[in-house]
């Protein structure tokens, strides 16, 4: 009697088919080249922040010129020759992945050139001292490379091109935060709508690579260093709820702030203002940011991970307007219509908040609440209560805090909700009315 499982014939079947090798083969090559790009987009971008801050150093005054030069040109380049750039770059992902985006639009929100814009004209924001992070950009980065792969994918490969936008833009959370995990997440809570049942162990894997290509050459250090969050017991349900209710209530009206200056009428006057002079109104913003930022003593610039690792390893005690001078300076940058991401200028909101509540409550284990402080903020900002969670968890030390994490991202998101509608699917939206519109009858 022939087995009804007849390994011959299987291992035949599965070896044979070289369509299907050639498709896996290119997925995965792509998504090293994803990984990779990220890779060396965080690289220069680290770099140019560096040089930013030797010249602040060297001489104090020097961003009140710069850094209002460089956002106008900034936006006019992109408006000129890069306008699906702009922005954090997940929007352009989440609008490419609509019914509404037909396949021969797609190049309108990511391709290869849009790609290449966004790491230039990203860098070039760091450079400039603009309060921005490179983890959103790194969506669209890697869905461009990504995307690239459907020139060379065989046809019935069953890789579509939503697979493979999902599949990019999930690495580049990936590889930008050095947690795999966070990118898969990402994916399942922003990206994909509609799962591909078929292929998703080949998109899970091409995720999970890209994540890796990270890890390999970085190592496993997380972004703002590692949390030391002690006294995880009873004690810690009043100061964390506050936080929790706190960061959410900041994040949501942030959330909210984001929409009402990026996705609305132009009613007031600076709205008007950047509508019908946008290069200006960007200097203006640039402006703005560089006084902040030297107020500050230059904590507020660029991504604020040098502020926030202080926090992290407890050498930043002192309580202060850090918290609500990194808010402004971030809804400027956005505002201004840079190429710029939040997520790390969020994470960096957070730990401040977390930790100004410690100070406030004189709270003697602040690690703990400046890690609630960041998953609660980043939650509420991005409604993405789970991605958000991975990326904190990876950097707290030890697993005590893993249900306190996972229930101030819920309470955050929660409270959130109430005061804003979810930013990127809104952002998204705005996106698409870059579309041509038919014409009426």
């Amino acid at each position: 009697m022939k087995s009804s499982h007849d390994i011959r014939n299987n291992f035949r079947k599965e070896f044979s088919d070289w369509p299907t090798w050639r498709a896996r083969v290119l997925v995965v090559a792509f998504a090293a080249l994803a990984g990779l790009a990220v890779v060396g987009f965080s690289a220069v971008s680290e770099r140019a922040f560096g040089l930013f801050s030797a010249m602040y150093q060297r001489c104090w005054w020097s961003p009140l010129l710069w850094t209002p030069a460089c956002t106008a040109a900034i936006v006019w380049l992109t408006r000129r020759f890069a306008a699906g750039a702009g922005g954090s770059g997940i929007p352009q992902v989440m609008a490419a992945l609509e019914p509404a985006a037909a396949q021969d639009k797609l190049g309108r929100f990511v391709s290869l050139k849009l790609s290449v814009a966004k790491v230039l004209l990203t860098t070039w924001g760091l450079l400039a001292g603009l309060s921005l992070g490179r983890e959103g950009p790194s969506v669209q980065v890697a869905a461009g490379v990504m995307l690239t792969a459907r020139r060379w994918l065989p046809e019935r490969s069953g890789v579509t091109a939503h697979g493979l936008l999902v599949a990019g833009g999930a690495a580049g959370i990936a590889a930008a935060f050095n947690t795999p995990l966070g990118g898969i997440m990402f994916a399942i809570e922003e990206l994909s709508r509609t799962p591909e049942q078929r292929r998703s162990g080949l998109l899970m894997s091409a995720i999970v690579l890209a994540g890796l290509m990270a890890v390999s050459i970085n190592g496993n250090a997380t972004y703002f260093g590692l949390i030391h969050a002690t006294g995880i017991d009873s004690g810690l349900l009043v100061p964390g709820l506050i936080v929790a209710l706190a960061s959410g209530l900041a994040g949501g009206l942030f959330s909210r702030l984001l929409i009402a200056s990026l996705n609305s009428p132009p009613r007031d006057w600076f709205s008007r203002v950047r509508a019908r002079r946008p290069v200006l109104f960007a200097a203006g913003c640039g402006l703005a940011v560089a006084a902040i930022g030297l107020f500050s003593g230059g904590a507020v610039f660029g991504s604020s991970s040098e502020h926030t690792r202080e926090l992290v390893a407890g050498d930043g005690q002192a309580a202060g307007l850090f918290f609500f001078l990194k808010f402004i300076a971030t809804w400027l940058t956005a505002w201004s219509g840079v190429p710029a991401g939040i997520f790390a200028p969020s994470l960096a909101i957070g730990a401040a908040l977390g930790n100004d509540i410690a100070l406030l409550l004189s709270y003697p284990h602040a690690g703990a609440l400046i890690a609630l402080g960041m998953v609660g903020f980043l939650a509420a900002a991005t409604q993405a209560p789970l991605t958000s969670f991975i990326i904190v968890m990876e950097m707290v030390d030890g697993h005590a805090m893993v249900l306190s994490l996972m229930a101030c991202a819920m309470v955050a998101r929660t409270v959130s909700r109430v005061l804003s509608p979810p930013l990127y699917a809104n952002l998204s939206q705005a996106q698409l009315r870059r579309l041509p519109q038919p014409a009426s009858l």
